[in-house]
């Protein structure tokens, strides 16, 4: 067998063997199809080589062709170490993004995203209604889920999106991407056949995608008894239904209908300007009666280089977004939320009976109960809308001084108003209620650069260097009224009442600034050899004068050996036609959020209407410093045949000095503490796979893959206490605590014999009735995926194209209500195995003294599973699901029409397409509940399932013309 033994100069103590895999060649056309220039940090574009760090990006066309209503759902299964969370509140809900694990205790973790150079606010879920930046997620009545900021953009405007994960990608933007950086690069004007212009088109279908496993055998009752006087008992365990049985979810919630329409332009306008427009509209008539979604984009965007030599570059863009939201769906448990009043309905009873008449206002509810509430008297009485105006303005100005020497400015703001109200009609037990809100947003960029960029700077050496200055201001001012108490019914201002102490009136006014300077640099040699550094210092106004400056700095390395082998002794080889090793290493973090530093008072009003000043439940520190947050990564990217590539990840995220609230003994005067304090360690695996399979004139077939593995664990919290709260209800919490993965679950376990040497170790021990018992609360698991995975096949015959994804999250856990308020009502498929109602014997232990008798006592279904969900949340364990699922994503299907038919036509272009979204399930352990639906998107506590509405499958259809 021939070896070549290269040493390399550079790296004297290294030797690298290749076994037969390299030849002499001096053909290096075909070494290198590395030239590929991709968009980093701040719009700077390099060639992909340089790059020291994990690099993904995804196609505009990908996300248009998938047809998501809320783009950041396009992102599911495309990107290694991205996961998607979803909020299960129709098409104007959030998803929230989440990349390589969560880093903080208390921050939102998630990336930061930039479109066009222009930072994007993303604030998901609801909204905090004070300046203290705590949100509602109430257990009984949280508010409404307002949709994420990501959600608002048009994805037949977007050219690509880059995925900046590793803190050397993602430092330049010191504390703001601490999480990873999403940066959004939308179309630019290209000159094309014909006119410039393309339309179009899709109508959609929406429906249930899951539902829970339900028994369908026995209807409303009790003991297998209905009694009619007995008018309040609407649980499902009566009798064996004889009649029809009926599914009312699907009678409730209709097939939703979604459109959408696309026209852009885009041409050379003269020599070295460009031009591109759209406008675009969609509605999205949810399955969810009386609710509907709109969205309307307009966006014009300029380029030109002018000028003597062409020395000036520069763009102009404007976007306007507006959106309207008609009845949102509400969350939790309480009276504002109809689904679990539909989902628990015995099914011998028809929903369908109860819709007459409870489709106006002003009319009384007319329920199975007396004291119930109609879903569809909830649909069309308990109403609200919202309506946001969204600007996204940048500007950009580049003057090259020469070959090597460049200045720019970039100017941009990301400004939005939200108006939004909520009333509620008389005719039920609920309040005849209204409530209106303002909310004003904005957040201005300044940002001027200075570039020095040069090739065989000395001999073989060649680099670059780019300094910054950056100001940033935003601020969020919002007002919130709301009345109970409505003098004159159904007369919808907050004036109409005559009690003070009825209206409740909060004031946001949350005000940032940060200002930067920060430099890159890069050292290459021979276009082969790189090194790159990044340094950012920022000082933020929501720190104090001593601590309010801070640094973040970057390394990262790469080394492409087929160019160095090539251009060394002219090698190549047929087989691996690319190898890249890459090393990184960066410190980024988190700051403050506004008004977390010093202690205030905050006046209010009495119930008499006297001024009064209180101070908030949180005792601040003035010394607190921003969060660390450290990161290294190492990897390879290889090429083989020119056809498959390969890129491999290490990486390994250490967290500390988290700004958490710990709580406090409140006879202090305070609940909580502001401290700096608490680390976390996040380590994992990221695989990108992508192959031409076949590829010839009339036929291609690729497959893209990619896999991802996570660890987490918790290195400290402080040195009182080992374990931090996330969020939860009653005896179901989500934590941080030393030693175990971020999110851990605890609740309440079924009583077992925790005696190891009895023969009876681990058997449930029931009551004297044969029933099981709650024990302590315990460690149930964590919410943590172990891993996720996407493989999208992509096919082309001719004129055809297919392409479906399937994609996978495996292991964590998460808690589900929906399937212990089935169980409770009798509902749920585990309440009648095998479709029946036999007493049964719990295998279990009784206690006899200080010994154990094995259990003999037969008990009822209805009485185990009343013992089981006994409480607010029941028995936890029993509701602690896996959480691993595999899905059938997507699938596409489209037809190109042939060119030569459009010779004589204004038409230059035609094109019909099909996609499914969510199309089948293939693999989970929840009990038909979908793993990715999520109670309080905007907590760190995503494990957590309160009755959220089914989630959709959507079927569209769709025509695009080029003219």
């Amino acid at each position: 067998m021939n070896r070549t033994f290269i040493k390399i100069g550079l790296l004297p103590s290294l030797f690298f063997c290749f076994n037969g895999l390299y030849a002499q060649n001096t053909d290096s056309a075909k070494v290198s199809k590395i030239g590929e220039v991709v968009v980093t940090a701040y719009g700077v574009k390099k060639e992909k080589k340089a790059l020291g760090y994990s690099f993904q990006d995804v196609k505009g066309q990908t996300l248009v062709d998938a047809k998501e209503t809320n783009v950041t759902n396009a992102l599911a299964g495309k990107v290694s170490g991205l996961q998607v969370i979803k909020a299960g509140f129709g098409p104007a809900s959030s998803s929230r993004i989440n990349l390589r694990g969560f880093n903080s205790f208390k921050g939102d973790n998630q990336p930061l995203i930039v479109v066009d150079g222009v930072p994007l606010s993303n604030n998901l879920g609801t909204k905090p209604r004070k300046n203290d930046g705590n949100y509602n997620n109430d257990f009984w009545n949280p508010d409404l889920d307002m949709g994420n900021g990501l959600s608002d953009l048009n994805s037949d405007d977007i050219e690509s999106i880059s995925v900046l994960k590793g803190g050397a990608a993602s430092a330049l933007y010191g504390s703001r991407g601490g999480n990873g950086v999403i940066l959004v690069t939308t179309k630019t004007g290209k000159k094309k056949g014909g006119l410039g212009i393309n339309y179009s088109t899709s109508l959609g279908f929406e429906t249930i995608f899951m539902k829970p496993d339900m028994q369908h055998n026995f209807g409303r009752g009790s003991n297998g008894v209905y009694d009619p006087n007995k008018s309040e008992n609407t649980s499902s365990w009566g009798p064996t239904i004889q009649g029809k049985v009926y599914d009312n979810l699907n009678s409730f919630f209709k097939t939703g209908v979604n459109s959408q329409h696309n026209l852009s332009f885009q041409s050379n306008l003269g020599e070295g300007t460009s031009l591109y427009t759209s406008a675009a509209y969609l509605s999205d008539n949810s399955q969810i009666p009386n609710s509907k979604y709109e969205r309307f984009n307009f966006m014009a965007k300029m380029n030109s280089t002018f000028g003597a030599n062409k020395r000036w570059t520069s763009e102009m863009k404007a976007q306007y977004i507006s959106t309207k939201a008609k009845n949102r769906p509400s969350g939790g448990q309480g009276e504002g939320n109809y689904y679990p009043n539909l989902l628990l309905m015995p099914q011998d009873i028809d929903i369908r009976d109860y819709r007459e008449g409870q489709t106006q206002n002003e009319v009384k509810s007319r329920w199975i109960t007396p004291s119930g509430i109609n879903p569809y008297w909830t649909a069309y009485n308990a109403l609200n809308g919202d309506k946001k105006d969204r600007f996204v303005l940048n500007g950009f100005l580049k003057y090259q001084f020469n070959d090597w020497l460049s200045a720019d400015v970039r100017v941009g703001t990301d400004f939005y108003s939200l108006n939004s109200d909520a009333r509620v009609w008389t005719g039920t037990s609920r309040r005849n209620s209204y409530a209106t809100n303002e909310e004003k947003f904005y957040e201005n960029n300044y940002i001027a650069s200075l570039t020095a960029k040069k090739d065989n700077l000395f001999g073989k050496w060649g680099g670059s260097v780019s300094v910054y200055g950056q100001m940033m201001e935003s601020r969020t001012k919002a007002i919130y009224f709301s009345t109970q108490n409505l003098i004159l019914p159904n007369v919808f201002s907050v004036s109409n009442t005559s009690d003070l102490a009825a209206i409740a009136n909060n004031e946001v006014d949350l005000w940032k600034k940060i200002n930067s300077v920060f430099a890159s640099a890069e050292i290459n040699y021979d276009g082969y050899f790189f090194i790159n550094t990044t340094a950012r210092n920022d000082w933020s106004s929501t720190l104090s004068l001593e601590n309010r400056s801070y640094f973040y700095p970057s390394i990262s390395t790469s080394l492409v050996l087929t160019e160095m082998l090539n251009k060394m002794s002219g090698t190549t080889s047929k087989v691996l036609t690319f190898a890249k090793l890459r090393a990184a290493y960066a410190i980024t973090g988190n700051s403050l959020n506004p008004y977390e530093l010093y202690n205030d008072y905050v006046p209010s009003t009495d119930p008499n209407g006297h001024i009064i000043l209180s101070r908030k439940k949180i005792l601040y520190n003035a010394n607190l410093q921003a969060e660390k947050l450290k990161t290294f990564e190492v990897g390879f990217d290889l090429k083989f045949f020119d056809r498959i590539s390969l890129d491999v990840s290490y990486f390994s995220n250490n967290a500390t000095k988290q700004l958490i609230d710990l709580p406090m003994n409140p006879l202090s005067g305070y609940e909580k503490m502001k401290i700096s304090s608490g680390g976390l360690h996040n380590s994992g695996i990221e695989i990108v796979a992508n192959s031409d399979i076949f590829r010839n004139e009339n036929f291609k077939w690729n497959i893209n893959a990619n896999f991802s593995k996570l660890k987490s664990v918790i290195d400290e919290i402080n040195d009182q206490v080992n374990i931090y709260p996330l969020g939860g209800f009653d005896n179901v919490g989500f934590f941080a605590e030393v030693g175990k993965p971020y999110g851990a679950i605890y609740g309440t376990k079924f009583l077992r014999v925790e005696d190891a040497n009895s023969p009876h170790f681990g058997k449930l021990i029931v009551d004297k009735n044969g029933l099981p018992q709650a024990g302590s609360i315990g460690y149930l698991g964590d919410q943590n995926p172990r891993a996720l995975f996407g493989v999208t096949n992509s096919f082309v015959y001719k004129n055809f194209g297919l392409s479906f994804l399937i994609d996978g999250r495996i292991g964590g856990k998460f808690f589900s209500s929906t399937q212990l308020a089935l169980q409770r009502a009798g509902l749920a498929a585990d309440t009648a195995p095998g479709g029946k109602r036999d007493n049964f014997v719990v295998d279990a232990v009784m206690e006899q003294g200080s010994s154990y008798t094995t259990n003999t006592k037969e008990v009822t279904q209805q009485d185990y599973w009343a013992a089981v969900t006994n409480g607010n949340l029941g028995i936890t364990e029993e509701n602690i699901y896996d959480a691993t699922n595999i899905r059938l994503r997507n699938i596409q299907v489209s037809y190109s029409f042939p060119k030569s038919i459009f010779q004589k036509l204004a038409l230059q272009s035609a094109k019909v397409s099909f996609t499914a979204n969510n199309v089948w399930m293939i693999y989970s352990k929840a009990k038909g509940i979908d793993p990715e639906s999520v109670f309080a998107i905007n907590s760190n506590a995503v494990g957590f399932e309160n009755l959220a509405f089914p989630t959709t499958r959507s079927y569209l259809f769709t025509i695009t013309l080029g003219f």
